[in-house]
C-alpha cells in the first residue's frame, strides 16, 4: 500500500482538503499507474475530483516524480481571493499598483519558477484573469500589476476542479482555449464510494495519526465498526473519514472503536452523473433549464417559458387565481386574461362542469 500524506500545516485543521491518501483499492492502483506515465512529462494536467478526494495530493505526486522534484512545489486556491486581488497574487505587482501597494511583490507564477505551480478551483477564476492566464501560458511569461517588464518563468502548471469545465464553458463562463491548454493531460479522482478497497486502510492511518497525537496507546476496530465504515457513502470523501475517525477517538473506550461509537451524517447530498458534489440553488437549476432549452429548440422560447411559468404557478395555487397572481407579481386581471388565452381557465371550467353533471347522475340514480 502507498500512502501520500500533506506536508504538517496548522490551516489543516480547519481545510476540506484531503490530508491522506492510498492506493488499496483496484481503482487507486490504476490511477498510479496512470501518475507514474504522465508524471516525468512537462505536459500540463487537469486533476478532476470532487472535493475532499485528494487533488492536491496527487499534485504533489506528480510533482515529486517529475524532473522538477528539487524545484518549489506552490499551490493556490484560485477561490480564495477576491477578484480585485487575484491578478496581484498570480502575476505579482509592483510598488504602488493599487493602494496598499507599499512594496514590489513576486506572485506565485514568479515563486513557483524552476518547479510547478498547481491551481486548485481553476474554474473560481474571473474571466479576465482567464485570459491573462492563457498569455501566461502561451508566452512563458508574466508582467507584474503596475509594470510593463515582462518576466520569462519556467513554471509546470497543474489545475484541480471539482465542476464540469465543459458546462462552465457552455454557459459562457471559462475559456475554452483555456481548458485545452490545461487539459493536455486528464486526471480523474473517484469519490472515496467508488474505491472502498482504500476505506479502512485511510481509517487505520487516520486512527494511527490521532492516537498518536492524543497520547493514546493501540486503537482497533470491531468488526461491527469496519462493516459500518465501507459501507457508508462518505459524501465529504476522505476528509470527512478523517474528521469521524477523529472524534470517534475522542469518544471510544478501551482502546476499541465501536460501530456506535461512529457518528455517521445523514446528510443526503445530490450529484450529477460524474459524481461531482452539487448543491444548487433554484436559479442554478433555473439556468440549467435555461441552457437545455437553448441547446434542444430555437425560436418562439419566449412565449413557451412564459406560458409554462403561469401554467405551472397556476397548478401550484390549486387553480386559485389570486393566490396565483400574487406569486407571479401579476395583478389579477393579467393573470385571468392570460390563463383563459393559454386554455386554462376553459379546462378548468369544462372539468369544474363535468365534475357537477356526474355528481347530479349520481344524485338522481340514488
Amino acid at each position: 500500500m502507498q500512502l501520500l500524506t500533506l506536508p504538517p500545516s496548522p490551516s489543516l485543521a480547519t481545510s476540506i482538503r484531503a490530508t491522506a491518501q492510498v492506493f488499496e483499492d483496484p481503482r487507486s492502483q490504476a490511477l498510479l499507474a496512470h501518475l507514474k506515465q504522465v508524471a516525468p512529462s512537462e505536459a500540463s494536467v487537469l486533476i478532476i475530483g470532487e472535493t475532499g478526494t485528494g487533488k492536491e495530493l496527487v499534485a504533489r505526486h506528480i510533482h515529486n516524480l517529475s524532473g522538477r522534484r528539487n524545484g518549489p512545489f506552490v499551490a493556490v486556491n484560485c477561490g480564495a481571493f477576491s477578484e480585485s486581488l487575484v491578478e496581484a497574487e498570480l502575476f505579482g505587482h509592483e510598488k504602488g499598483a493599487f493602494t496598499g501597494a507599499l512594496a514590489a511583490k513576486a506572485g506565485w507564477f514568479e515563486e513557483a519558477n524552476g518547479g510547478t505551480l498547481f491551481l486548485d478551483e481553476i474554474g473560481d477564476l474571473p474571466m479576465a484573469i482567464q485570459v491573462k492566464l492563457l498569455r501566461v501560458l502561451q508566452e512563458r511569461e508574466v508582467v507584474r500589476l503596475g509594470s510593463r517588464k515582462s518576466i520569462p518563468i519556467n513554471v509546470r502548471v497543474l489545475a484541480a476542479t471539482n465542476v464540469h469545465l465543459e458546462k462552465a464553458i457552455n454557459a459562457g463562463n471559462f475559456r475554452e482555449d483555456l481548458y485545452y491548454r490545461l487539459n493536455v493531460v486528464s486526471v480523474q479522482l473517484h469519490p472515496l464510494r467508488e474505491r472502498p478497497g482504500d476505506i479502512l486502510p485511510l481509517a487505520r492511518h487516520f486512527i494511527a495519526t490521532y492516537s498518536g497525537r492524543l497520547g493514546y496507546g493501540a486503537v482497533e476496530l470491531s468488526a461491527e465498526a469496519e462493516r459500518k465504515l465501507a459501507g457508508y457513502d462518505w459524501p465529504g470523501n476522505i476528509r470527512e473519514l478523517e474528521n469521524v475517525i477523529h472524534h470517534t477517538l475522542l469518544i471510544c473506550r478501551n482502546g476499541r472503536i465501536e460501530q456506535d461509537d461512529l457518528r455517521l451524517s445523514n446528510i443526503r447530498i445530490e450529484r450529477q452523473d460524474s459524481g461531482a458534489i452539487v448543491d444548487e440553488s433554484a436559479e442554478a437549476l433555473l439556468q440549467r433549464a435555461f441552457q437545455k432549452l437553448f441547446d434542444e429548440q430555437a425560436g418562439d422560447l419566449h412565449v413557451k417559458v412564459e406560458n409554462a411559468l403561469l401554467r405551472a404557478a397556476y397548478r401550484f395555487c390549486h387553480c386559485n387565481q389570486v393566490h396565483t397572481a400574487n406569486l407571479l407579481g401579476l395583478s389579477r386581471n393579467i393573470t385571468r386574461t392570460r390563463l383563459i388565452k393559454i386554455g386554462e381557465l376553459e379546462v378548468n371550467r369544462r372539468r369544474s362542469d363535468n365534475g357537477a353533471r356526474a355528481e347530479r347522475i349520481v344524485q338522481l340514480s340514488i
